[in-house]
């Protein structure tokens, strides 16, 4: 990679990837994923964020401490309660998929890679533009959780399983 393009940055959307840890059945550590990410030594981190659904401004506090230690920008939202007539049944949500793409835009000139955590296919379109900005783009997500669009999109796409073992959080 030539020194222009090493400056990276990673946007993590949470709840999307908390429900991809929990189907694969592991978590990821947050300091590993940086870790990871960096390890080529030219790689440069100018931005690690991440985004989270809360159910009050307490919830999540030392988490959100942790990550914030770690060096991550972490944007919140209150989860908001949606009834769906069909199931009957009441879902959470915090939606904060705009927030991503702002920050992704409103950062554009800092990065020439970016790292994208998630599966969410609403996301194609905002690939695409930063695409055409020659930054090269790679989606971290898990099987059957990966929207079609959102692969197709984008440079590169990461299955969380084949990391594992650089990023898995463990015990101690």
């Amino acid at each position: 990679m030539s020194p222009s393009t090493n400056r990276l940055s990673i946007f993590v959307d949470g709840n999307n990837m908390f429900y991809a840890q929990q189907k694969n059945g592991w978590f990821f550590d947050p300091r590993r994923v940086l870790e990871h990410f960096t390890r080529p030594t030219d790689i440069k981190l100018v931005n690690a964020f991440w985004y989270t659904g809360l159910k009050d401004p307490q919830d999540q506090r030392g988490f959100r401490d942790a990550l914030i230690s770690l060096g991550y920008t972490v944007r919140t939202k209150i989860l908001k309660e949606y009834y769906d007539d069909t199931s009957g049944r009441i879902s959470q949500k915090a939606n904060l998929d705009i927030e991503i793409v702002v920050d992704m835009f409103s950062t554009v000139d800092q990065y020439d890679q970016v790292i994208l955590f998630s599966g969410d296919g609403d996301f194609e379109r905002a690939i695409e533009l930063l695409r055409a900005k020659n930054t090269h783009i790679t989606v971290v997500s898990t099987e059957g959780m990966i929207a079609r669009e959102l692969r197709n999109a984008t440079d590169r796409y990461i299955d969380l399983n084949d990391i594992r073992t650089h990023i898995e959080k463990s015990d101690n």
